[in-house]
Formats: structure tokens, sequence, C-alpha cells
């Protein structure tokens, strides 16, 4: 993708000049590069996917501390993010990834992946509330209220990534392969629940 945000941006697309800006995105995309040129020199086929935050019932890192804060019904200051973030359910990667083995249209292109359907940060919240039936304690609070403290105790990057937005665009892959998230956001997220509910 073009850079690690979308803030003040339109929605990446699979069209964009990549442009990583961390050790992480740099490799995958010279993982990508490296790919493409032994594609070219054996003539095999390369199709890149390019996913967005994958969450699912094993969900870890910052999703999981979001389900862990919400279950322990802490009340967050966390009710008036009005940002935009492109997440993917598990199942619609492992589908788009089915789709692309055999689909005429996939060798050699390059697509992102999504649900389609972005959220705030707070809709998330709000959505992961309903998926496990917790009833969410959502203090809307200003930005420059956690910023503050945050940049105190060295944890502004916390709150960036909460507020900040990281947005794709799969019109193209809808349109070149024919296909659409079989799974919604809130299915995916039942199904996250269900998972923790069962331990």
């Amino acid at each position: 993708m073009s850079g690690e945000t979308t803030d003040l941006r339109n929605p990446f697309k699979s069209s964009d000049e990549p442009s990583p800006e961390d050790p992480y995105g740099i490799s995958k995309y010279e993982a990508e590069e490296g790919l493409k040129q032994i594609g070219a020199e054996t003539g095999m086929e390369v199709v890149i996917i390019r996913p967005v935050l994958v969450y699912a019932p094993d969900v870890k890192a910052n999703f999981l501390s979001l389900i862990n804060l919400l279950r322990k019904r802490i009340p967050l200051p966390l009710g008036a993010i009005n940002n935009k973030r492109s997440l993917v359910a598990i199942d619609n990667l492992v589908d788009l990834i089915v789709t692309c083995i055999d689909h005429p249209n996939a060798a050699n292109e390059t697509f992102l992946v999504s649900d389609d359907d972005d959220v705030s940060t707070t809709e998330l919240l709000k959505r992961i509330g309903t998926a496990f039936g917790i009833t969410r304690l959502l203090i809307p609070v200003p930005r420059w209220a956690l910023t503050l403290p945050a940049s105190i105790i060295g944890k502004k990057a916390v709150v960036d990534r909460l507020y900040g937005s990281l947005q794709v665009d799969i019109a193209y892959t809808k349109e070149r392969l024919n296909w659409t998230p079989p799974v919604t956001m809130s299915q995916q997220l039942t199904k996250i629940a269900a998972s923790f509910n069962s331990k």
C-alpha cells in the first residue's frame, strides 16, 4: 500500500505506488518485488493479496486488548472517534485466496482485501460489544485530552493508532474477480464471541 495511514487522504487502491514507511512494510514490499522477479524469469503466475488488519476467533494484539477491556466492563474514553478503518474477517480473506487460485483474471495481479465495511474505532467497539452482549461504556473524550497524558508516559503512538484512519478501496478486487466478501463484520464478530464463550 502507499503508506501506513490514510488520514486526510483517499483510501488506498491496488494501483497506488507502494511507499512503505517502516521495516515491516518495507520487508513485505521487497518480498512482493522478489516474487515478481521470479515470476518474470520463470513464467510462474504470481498473485499478490494485501490484507488490512485480519480478525478471527484467535485474534491477538490490539484487537484482543479492545475485546478484553470491553469484557471487563471498564468505561473507555473512546466514544467520540470519527476515523475510518478497513478490516478483513479471516473468512473473507480465505475466500478471496481460494477465489484467486483458479480465477482466470487473478494471474499477475495485485488485490486489496477488506470487509468492504469501514468503521470508526468507536463503531468497532460498539459492534464488538453487541456481539458479546456487553453494555458499552464509551465516554466521548476529545483526542487532545488523551494525547497529552499519553505523550507524557510515552504512549502517544497508541492514541494515534486508535484515532488514525487506514482505508482501502477494494472496488478493483470486486470487479476483476466478480467477488464480494461473503461474511459480514457482525457475523465474524459473533463467531469470535462464541469462541470466547466456549473457553
